[in-house]
């Protein structure tokens, strides 16, 4: 009995090691599922964006004050300091229209 015990304690910790990393991956999925509008995204909110710190998301806003809005995603390149790598990070999580609920 106590050999039955301890197998089972043993595959509860496998299986826990093996479920946890999956059940934290679904959590963060739907956290990124929602898209940041960049047209209208806060300084703190764009911040939450791969490789956007403070002075980038201050890039972002006055870009969007001194242009006017972006019409799609890839004019985000205009701002000084994201080229092509960074949009390719960006581009699944920014928006530029209606369907997102940030802000």
């Amino acid at each position: 009995m106590k050999n039955l015990k301890n197998k089972f304690l043993v595959f509860a910790i496998v299986l826990s090691l093996f479920l946890s990393p999956l059940l934290l991956f679904q959590a963060q999925s739907k956290a990124n599922a929602e898209k940041i509008n960049i047209n209208t995204a806060s300084l703190v909110e764009l911040q939450k964006l791969p490789r956007i710190g403070p002075k980038m998301a201050q890039r972002i806003i006055d870009y969007r004050k001194e242009h006017g809005d972006f019409k799609k995603i890839e004019e985000i390149m205009k701002v000084k300091g994201i080229g092509e790598k960074g949009f390719n990070r960006l581009k699944a999580l920014i928006t530029v229209g209606p369907e997102t609920q940030t802000k």
